[in-house]
């Protein structure tokens, strides 16, 4: 695992240490443990792991806009979020949820692998975005595999601080699906600024 997760970072030129790398192996250790216990992943494989939840989840970083105070919204089993806070440990992390067990799963974590300035909210998304302490809290929101960019945007947008940034992990339809979006987030006082190529494993990872 080691080996692949080095040679996709050297790939997107973000820069590691053996620390984090350890990190993440022992993060795949416990995903996999937990596995067997709640449904958290379809990916069980190390080196699927190592590829298309913590490779996928650093290209975010690529884009030079994962700072301050992030959100991680609907983050499963800690994708992109924990992954980018083990990345870039500077950052000040909030992971929000509607199922309990998964935050229990990623406290275990976050204690195993001695992680610092994480919060954890159990709620669903479009009810966290109207709590007072959350709304328009967050220098960036990001958001994986959670749902379609429309709808994506009302429950993401409403975290973002005034000139924040909302990064969506998408696949190759990544551009039909923010012009979809264009009138919703347009509603919702954001814009479009662009959408970052990533190349992951040989496949097109967008962020828009």
């Amino acid at each position: 695992m080691i080996d692949i997760l080095k040679n996709g970072f050297d790939r997107l030129n973000i820069p590691y240490n053996d620390k984090q790398l350890s990190q993440l192996t022992e993060y795949a250790k416990l995903l996999k443990e937990w596995n067997e216990k709640i449904n958290l992943t379809s990916i069980t494989e190390d080196s699927e792991i190592a590829v298309k939840h913590f490779i996928d989840s650093a290209s975010a970083l690529t884009t030079g806009k994962v700072c301050g105070r992030v959100i991680d919204v609907g983050t499963g089993a800690g994708f992109p979020g924990l992954v980018l806070k083990i990345m870039q440990p500077d950052i000040k992390l909030t992971l929000l949820d509607s199922l309990n067990k998964r935050l229990t799963f990623l406290k275990d974590v976050t204690e195993r692998l001695g992680i610092n300035d994480v919060e954890f909210i159990h709620s669903r998304a479009e009810d966290g975005g109207h709590k007072p302490e959350l709304r328009e809290g967050f220098d960036t929101a990001v958001s994986r595999a959670v749902a379609a960019m429309p709808l994506l945007s009302e429950l993401c947008l409403g975290y973002v601080k005034k000139n924040g940034y909302f990064l969506a992990l998408k696949g190759p339809a990544a551009e039909e699906e923010v012009l979809s979006a264009k009138r919703a987030i347009s509603i919702l006082g954001g814009e479009t600024e662009g959408i970052s190529d990533v190349e992951v494993d040989g496949a097109i990872k967008r962020i828009g």
